[in-house]
């Protein structure tokens, strides 16, 4: 079976639609479905079910799509390592990221990375970070970038910090939580997160929220907190100067410390052996400093205007 025939497969079997993977492969859909029948011939078994809905695996086929797989992993394994031989940086970078992170973090580093190195590719999966950390344990990535503190043997860079804040349209301070019957609006997310908010909860009001709701996305949850639907506890992160209709209340420890939450960058110490995983960690690194220093220098003139307002 040939290389193309190979990919054609992997692609049928991601998307289980014949128009969508015609469409990815810059196909028509009755060249694909010709060459489909060609392939079953050759194997002289059926790899998909056709129906209304859709394509589905038959036993068989999930053998020979895994076959398929294989080949085309080795593929691109070796043509990541003959373009490692040049001076520029080619390959596929293949990253998992913890989805709050791919939507108001990565995006910038991304835009770096690729005006830096145009021929590099890019591989993306987002999900929360106990799903991100499967891809790096199975070794189907060479970048995970993970919330929480996870242990980890190999490569391992602290990316941010961002404190936990609670946030409403008419909640000023904590202790109107205690008189409100506006309900408390959660997003799921990784239960490490869940319990470090729970745990919170219960050391601050003793009881539990009187009403909540719960969505998917923590984007929808900021949202609805937004439009005066209830109060939320989000990161720093998913917030910006652009979100002025809430009320920032910090969540803090006992001891008056804020609550935060951190990010990490890890990898196996072979993936870094490649050149677009050293281009891109050296992209992160300069992002991040560049990051601090910006905020050190908003801390020194936030402090000098205080300052300048004491004098007067």
């Amino acid at each position: 079976m040939q290389l193309v025939e190979c990919k054609m497969l992997v692609v049928l079997a991601q998307e289980l639609n014949m128009r969508k993977a015609a469409e990815r492969l810059f196909v028509s859909q009755p060249a694909l479905s010709q060459r489909l029948q060609t392939i079953e011939k050759a194997w002289d078994t059926q790899i998909f079910i056709r129906s209304q809905k859709g394509l589905s695996l038959t036993p068989a086929g999930e053998k020979i799509v895994q076959f398929s797989k294989e080949v085309v992993e080795k593929e691109e394994k070796v043509r990541e390592d003959l373009h490692s031989l040049d001076t520029e940086v080619y390959g596929t970078l293949k990253l998992a990221v913890a989805s709050i992170i791919g939507q108001h973090w990565l995006p910038v580093v991304l835009k770096r990375f690729i005006d830096q190195y145009p021929h590099a590719k890019i591989s993306l999966v987002t999900g929360w970070s106990s799903e991100m950390l499967h891809y790096i344990y199975e070794d189907e990535v060479h970048v995970g970038i993970i919330r929480g503190n996870p242990d980890w043997k190999g490569i391992k860079e602290h990316i941010l910090t961002d404190q936990l804040y609670l946030v409403d349209t008419e909640i000023q301070k904590i202790e109107d939580v205690f008189h409100t019957d506006r309900p408390f609006i959660q997003f799921k997310s990784d239960s490490t997160y869940y319990q470090e908010i729970l745990d919170w909860w219960h050391r601050q009001f003793h009881t539990s929220p009187k009403r909540t709701i719960v969505v998917d996305q923590i984007e929808t949850c900021k949202q609805m907190a937004l439009n005066g639907l209830g109060f939320a506890i989000l990161p720093s992160i998913a917030l910006t100067e652009r979100d002025d209709a809430f009320h920032r209340i910090p969540l803090l420890e006992s001891n008056g410390e804020p609550i935060s939450r951190d990010t990490w960058l890890i990898g196996y110490d072979s993936s870094f052996q490649l050149k677009q995983v050293k281009a891109f960690l050296q992209v992160v690194r300069d992002y991040v400093k560049e990051e601090e220093n910006n905020a050190f220098h908003a801390l020194n003139l936030s402090s000098n205007k205080q300052f300048d307002t004491l004098k007067e």
